[in-house]
């Protein structure tokens, strides 16, 4: 067989995987809001196509939207909060480590690196309520976003700090010559160079927050405070036969991240290549 022949063969294959990958991710999108137009006796006669256009349950997406807006408002509240705080630590703490020279620089940096293999939130789930009754932060928000805040702060420092020791250290000595202090130096050099690297770790501790679970259902008693993924798990506890109205709640609550992912797709991928490429 020739070259060639080997060649179209691999672009081939590797097209009909592609197209095979993509059609079992889209199916459940298309399923999703081909039942959000439906009414439960429609679903049941019909679940994988659309009905004709007149017969569409429009009152599907008004009821769902009166159901799921404050959620999402509380989820972009918790997510947004908890990702400018875990940033501005991160920025600050690898700037500090990657910088100066101190007594245990190295002993705090390792130390904090094995936090990551001690357990998660689910093994410290009665400690964690215990503090935040203490500190009063039960049935609130802020809670949340405290949690968010400290969640994503370890693999931030480590991503961030390699990627800032690898910068040249004559750009930091020309800013302190003309009069930049910390703060200008890690908004005027740190920013700009690590934009794409500074996205990724924003993008992931965003989802994170955005996909918790445990800690709303843990956290908060009022449904007003509730985030996303609690108040579709409690409309589809409490609606269950409801299968329109909780598939048009489910495709209102991924119209957040959609937009995420459209916004920030050049910088994610941009912050893995330099990642990926990195040393």
């Amino acid at each position: 067989m020739s070259e060639t022949r080997v060649s179209k063969l691999g672009e081939t294959i590797k097209i009909s995987y592609l197209l095979f990958v993509l059609f079992f991710a889209f199916v459940p999108l298309f399923v999703m809001i081909v039942v959000s137009f439906k009414s439960n006796e429609q679903y049941l006669a019909n679940p994988w196509f659309f009905d004709h256009p007149s017969t569409w349950k429009w009152e599907n997406w008004s009821y769902a939207w009166d159901m799921v807006s404050g959620y999402i408002a509380n989820s972009i509240f918790v997510s947004v909060s908890g990702t400018a705080i875990t940033l501005s630590i991160v920025l600050m703490s690898s700037y500090a480590i990657a910088r100066y020279d101190f007594p245990g620089k190295n002993i705090i940096f390792y130390l904090v690196m094995a936090t990551m293999f001690l357990p998660g939130t689910v093994a410290a789930l009665v400690t964690l309520f215990d503090l935040l009754v203490k500190l009063n932060l039960v049935n609130s928000l802020w809670a949340l976003v405290v949690m968010a805040a400290v969640g994503g702060q370890v693999t931030g420092v480590f991503i961030l700090r390699n990627f800032i020791e690898d910068i040249p250290k004559e750009l930091f000595e020309s800013a302190q010559l003309d009069g930049a202090g910390h703060l200008q130096q890690i908004w005027h050099i740190i920013l700009p160079l690590s934009a794409s690297i500074i996205s990724v770790t924003c993008i992931m501790d965003f989802l994170h927050s955005w996909n918790n679970v445990i800690l709303p259902l843990l956290l908060l008693r009022d449904d007003a405070l509730l985030t996303i993924p609690v108040g579709l798990y409690r409309m589809d506890g409490e609606y269950v036969k409801q299968y329109g109205e909780l598939m048009a709640g489910f495709a209102i609550a991924s119209v957040p991240l959609l937009i995420l992912f459209v916004f920030s797709m050049k910088l994610f991928v941009k912050g893995l290549s330099a990642g990926a490429v990195k040393g």
